[in-house]
């Protein structure tokens, strides 16, 4: 009886576990259209209501960042064409993180572009097997997606450069671990904006920040992370979702005619504490408990 009724509990998590992904992946915002357009300088919104993807101009081609899920590139490809830009100039395709929500697309768009695929150490495995190698998620046939090349390995600190436009890469391990936030310095009037697309400091739910044996780093890793981000300089404030950085509310904004809605510092020093505050009250519940 006490082997039935442990077998039973396992066939509930396992259930749950993969309902709560299928939801996930339903989450309307994810997918729903929203409308490109310039954030600031050479840099463009061509993402959803929440799956954030940004396209760099530079005269020497482009550079898109996030390809999202396989769904999602029609409607990338619409964004950057409504912009007057032409999809196959994508020259260089970066990701925030090898989730599906933000990679599944890629290998779609290296074959339609030709792009090059550059992508974080810690993260080159994962987007090379498709989601095989995520320590979270590997197991699940509902967030694998096609396997992408991998043309450029990045570390932390490593630039990209196309046509004059300079990105820094950094590393902010934990989400995976090969999580990158973004930096660059648009143009915007008399003087320079700094960029900051934040990777990902979340703890998903069911993450093991105690004994785990598939990323037995990964509490080192997010304090890491959150130091990186607590020293980024920010003006402008975006996100690999939407909701990070509130795309909706300031985008009713710019439509109405402030074009410096997204300049946001102190939402971005309070997203990031916030985000610090919820890992490290995890981090506790996590190890008080026992084994």
């Amino acid at each position: 009886m006490k082997i039935a009724k442990s077998n039973l509990h396992l066939a509930l998590v396992a259930f749950l576990a993969a309902a709560a992904s299928l939801a996930a992946q339903n989450n309307p915002a994810w997918t729903t259209p929203f409308p490109s357009f310039r954030i600031a300088g050479n840099l463009y919104y061509v993402g959803s209501q929440d799956l954030g993807s940004y396209l760099i101009a530079t005269p020497r081609g482009l550079i898109l960042i996030n390809s999202n899920f396989e769904a999602s590139v029609p409607l990338i490809k619409k964004s950057v064409e409504d912009l007057g830009f032409r999809f196959s100039d994508i020259k260089i395709l970066l990701i925030s993180h090898a989730h599906d929500d933000h990679c599944a697309g890629s290998a779609q768009i290296i074959r339609l572009t030709g792009a090059k695929y550059y992508v974080m150490a810690g993260d080159v495995s994962v987007v090379e097997s498709g989601g095989r190698t995520d320590f979270q998620y590997g197991a699940r046939k509902s967030q694998r997606y096609p396997p992408a090349h991998v043309d450029r390995v990045l570390h932390d600190g490593d630039t990209v450069s196309l046509g004059g436009t300079v990105l820094t890469a950094h590393l902010t391990p934990g989400h995976t671990k090969g999580t990158t936030t973004w930096t660059l310095d648009e143009p915007e009037g008399n003087r320079f904006l700094h960029v900051v697309i934040v990777g990902s400091p979340n703890v998903n739910p069911g993450y093991k920040l105690v004994r785990n044996k598939a990323y037995p780093e990964i509490a080192r890793d997010y304090k890491r992370g959150f130091r990186v981000l607590d020293a980024l300089p920010c003006d402008v404030f975006l996100g690999a979702h939407g909701s990070y950085f509130d795309l909706i509310g300031k985008y009713a904004r710019w439509n109405s005619g402030d074009k410096g809605a997204f300049i946001d510092p102190a939402g971005y020093k309070a997203y990031i504490a916030d985000r610090e505050q919820a890992f490290e009250k995890e981090l506790q519940q996590q190890s008080a408990a026992k084994p």
